[in-house]
């Protein structure tokens, strides 16, 4: 008698345990919607995230940009000599505010002054018939009043837009600021948003960097106090800044609420704060999200970055609705896992033993499969193998060729060119007294033949120079000087090794692959200085071409008809070397190659070229 609890009756073809399969499937489906509703909410929170991350990004480097332009213009005010009105201008103007720095509203300096120089400063600010021409108001100090030091602003771009804070003094606003920042010699920033003339609706933030006299030491705070001149300023709207890089963001219900949490000091304390001073927020008051006690009603991501904002530490406080980030694909996803994964296990139970013998006839077929697939690597590799032997002999054969046509050229039309020119000087010699017409016909022909001479000459230096039979050493000098004599940019060689002796193959394809390069640089790269080497190193022979030109773009390498690069690097790959290429937009562009070194004589060849005499001596 069989006994009731055989662990094969519930695996039995005959008698299937249905109830089994179905409470494995059910469980099975709802880790499937578990795992699908968390691994869609983890993304969602990872694109948040990277959202946030990104604007925090985005608004540093926006802050650091609006310093470095602040820096430039504390530059020009201390060149050394008097930084003028109409310099001032001509800079402000240069930087293109409304299309570079939308969010600044204005760059200015403030003259720093004493009580006793007030009057004689006011005297000349009244008396200069500059200050129309320029866009500037009548000077009025503002405000008025006697005090012991003195903050005017001078100069204040765009005049148009900002005029009235021509003449303002700064040191009613900012004085204990401006007189830290005079004696320490560091950018003065404050976390107190100002109104905005221009634009009512937005507050903006302001920031200042001391100037000194050029030249003046400054390194104690009584130093600096004595060669202290002023300071120049940049005020910008910072809801035009934050507004500008959330206008960027794919979500727009990506929500900031930005406050100053005061003086960055160690590591951020990025808790609210009673004492945080709201800065900016794009979330109204009243917007019906918000629920009682400033919560959001509905399931949401967070996340506070710190923003450094010249040493002041920004709390950023990023959220989103989390539904704002799911598609309406990732609604319905958890449920269509969960069907898939009830609907699926039901059938891996179902047909158990039919997929364990599917499971062997799929284990043969993967292995045949493999070794044709194995079989098709080595064919390919193989195939390689020859199309690389291929274009090895093929560069082999042209060289040859190459070398061919030049000896037939000198060792024929040369000595023809060379008879005719003999002919010619002779007649030329013979005429020159009696027959002045026919002895200046004479001299024509004779001038002709030269360039003749030398188109020859130039024909044959381009398929095989002469000169590669004094070694790669001569041919890459010789190289350098055609280059920098046709195309006037400076080339020069540096690491010269003049006693490497390799043979004629790995000679002429450095010397190709030198031509190639200098050809690209007075094609593409708008260099103005080439530096090449050639050294012995490790005993691999490397060769390294580089220039200050424009660099490569980041699809140019791999663009389509282009080989350069690609035969350079071929070439290279034939020997058993390595090729690299260092380059970025604007930096210039570096070719490396390098070779193992086997010490060999070189092909046998007399000094004075393969050609015999060189007959275009007479030239």
């Amino acid at each position: 008698m069989h006994s009731l609890f055989n662990p094969g009756n519930l695996l039995a073809p005959r008698k299937p345990a249905w109830w089994s399969g179905l409470l494995l499937s059910f469980g099975v489906a709802l880790l499937f919607y578990m795992a699908t509703s968390a691994s869609i909410e983890h993304d969602a929170g990872e694109r948040f995230e990277n959202m946030a991350r990104n604007t925090q990004y985005t608004i540093n480097a926006k802050i650091k940009s609006y310093t470095d332009v602040m820096r430039g213009a504390a530059s020009l005010l201390q060149n050394g000599a008097p930084t003028t009105r109409a310099q001032f201008q001509r800079y402000v103007t240069g930087l293109d505010l409304p299309k570079h720095f939308p969010a600044m509203e204005t760059v200015n300096f403030a003259l720093a002054l004493s009580a006793q120089q007030l009057p004689a400063f006011e005297a000349a600010m009244r008396a200069d018939s500059s200050l129309a021409s320029d866009g500037y108001p009548p000077y009025q100090l503002k405000p008025p009043g006697a005090r012991a030091r003195y903050a005017i602003l001078v100069f204040v771009e765009p005049i148009a837009v900002v005029h009235e804070r021509f003449g303002f003094d700064i040191e009613t606003r900012a004085g204990a600021s401006l007189a830290e920042s005079r004696d320490t010699g560091e950018l003065s920033v404050t976390g107190v948003p100002i109104m905005l003339p221009s634009r009512p609706q937005h507050v903006g933030m302001a920031m200042r960097l001391p100037v000194y006299r050029a030249g003046a030491p400054t390194s104690n705070v009584a130093e600096r106090r004595a060669a202290y001149t002023g300071s120049v300023g940049i005020g910008f709207s910072l809801y035009t800044l934050i507004g500008s890089v959330l206008g960027d963001s794919p979500n727009n219900t990506f929500r900031l609420a930005l406050y100053d949490g005061g003086k960055y000091s160690g590591t951020p304390d990025l808790t609210h704060q009673a004492g945080d001073r709201p800065l900016f927020s794009n979330v109204p008051a009243n917007d019906p999200r918000l629920a009682v006690g400033g919560a959001f009603q509905r399931p949401e991501f967070t996340l506070t970055l710190p923003i450094d904002y010249n040493g002041r530490l920004w709390k950023a406080h990023f959220s989103v609705d989390k539904n704002a980030l799911y598609t309406r694909f990732d609604h319905y996803f958890p449920w269509l896992s969960m069907l898939a994964g009830f609907i699926s296990t039901m059938l891996i139970y179902a047909l158990f033993y039919t997929l364990s013998s599917s499971r062997l006839r799929a284990v043969t077929m993967a292995k045949d499969m493999t070794k044709e697939l194995r079989d098709s690597q080595a064919s390919l590799q193989l195939s390689h193998h020859q199309l690389r032997e291929l274009a090895a002999h093929a560069d082999q054969i042209k060289e040859q060729e190459r070398k061919r046509i030049a000896r037939e050229i000198h060792d024929d039309l040369g000595q023809n060119l060379l008879v005719l020119r003999i002919e010619a000087d002779i007649l030329a010699s013979r005429t020159g007294a009696r027959h002045p017409r026919l002895h200046a016909r004479a001299r024509a022909t004779l001038d002709q033949i030269d360039s003749t001479i030398k188109s020859v000459r130039q024909i044959i230096n381009d398929l095989r120079p002469n000169v590669l039979d004094l070694g790669l050493a001569a041919a890459v000098d010789w190289q350098i000087g055609e280059f920098r004599r046709r195309t006037g940019i400076v080339c020069e060689q540096t690491n010269y090794h003049s006693d490497i002796t390799l043979n004629d193959r790995c000679a002429t394809a450095f010397f190709r692959i030198l031509q190639e390069s200098l050809n690209n640089v007075s094609r593409h790269a708008e260099a103005s200085r080439v530096q090449v080497s050639l050294t012995l190193i490790d005993g691999r022979l490397a060769m390294m071409i580089s220039d200050n030109g424009v660099g490569l773009q980041a699809n140019e390498r791999n663009k389509v008809g282009s080989f350069g690069l690609v035969g350079i690097e071929e070439r290279i790959r034939i020997l058993g070397g390595t090729f690299s290429i260092i380059s970025s937009p604007g930096a210039g562009t570096t070719v490396y190659v390098s070779v193992p070194f086997q010490a060999t004589e070189a092909d046998a060849q007399p000094l004075d070229g393969p050609y015999g005499d060189d007959i275009f001596a007479v030239i």
